[in-house]
């Protein structure tokens, strides 16, 4: 899986470790098992999908920038694949989940690995985790009709956020947090899950 992210193009070598440290088998149901590697979008119940490698790794090495990373939120925890690997590349990670037996599901598939820097929430991802902020990264698994004001507001100074904002045609957002203002730059077309407010 790894050999195939660097032949289509992810080059931060940070992210390509940690993305070979968290097997990814380990977040999806049995029956699609022999699908893990592949590079494709599969299932994980309630409506929701854990995303395609190479999509995970390109967010990732967007929103790190080759920084080392402090704080990160993530919002949608899905299954709990990419909160694993962000746990490799920042010392702090805060992942909230609207769907309360998603974030169940979560929290098994996360048990065995035993991380001591991640923190799984259950809450309405519109509204971040004031509680927690600043971030230093905030990373959004889910299609928003535009960049949600609230993460924004959440960014440290020097920050970033990578958002797949869109309906229909869909596109990856960066969101980077100058002293005064945020900057927003359009990366690739992709294809998410919608963003729902509130929880359930």
């Amino acid at each position: 899986m790894v050999a195939r992210l660097r032949e289509k193009g992810i080059r931060d070598e940070t992210v390509l470790s940690a993305m070979a440290a968290v097997p990814r088998h380990l977040f999806i149901d049995e029956a699609l098992a022999s699908r893990a590697y592949e590079d494709a979008a599969l299932p994980i119940g309630f409506e929701q999908t854990i995303s395609q490698p190479y999509v995970v790794a390109r967010m990732l090495e967007a929103v790190r920038a080759g920084r080392v990373l402090g704080r990160v939120l993530e919002v949608g925890t899905g299954c709990g694949y990419q909160a694993a690997i962000l746990a490799q590349l920042a010392r702090e990670v805060y992942s909230i989940e609207r769907i309360y037996g998603l974030l169940e599901k979560a929290r098994a598939n996360l048990r065995s690995m035993r991380i001591p820097n991640l923190r799984l929430a259950h809450g309405d991802g519109y509204k971040g985790l004031a509680e927690a902020a600043p971030f230093d990264a905030i990373v959004v698994a889910a299609a928003a009709p535009e960049v949600p004001a609230e993460l924004g507001r959440q960014l440290a100074v020097g920050g970033r956020m990578i958002v797949p904002v869109g309906a229909e045609a869909q596109r990856l957002v960066l969101v980077e947090r100058k002293e005064t203002r945020l900057v927003e730059s359009t990366l690739d077309a992709v294809r998410f899950v919608p963003m729902r407010m509130g929880k359930q």
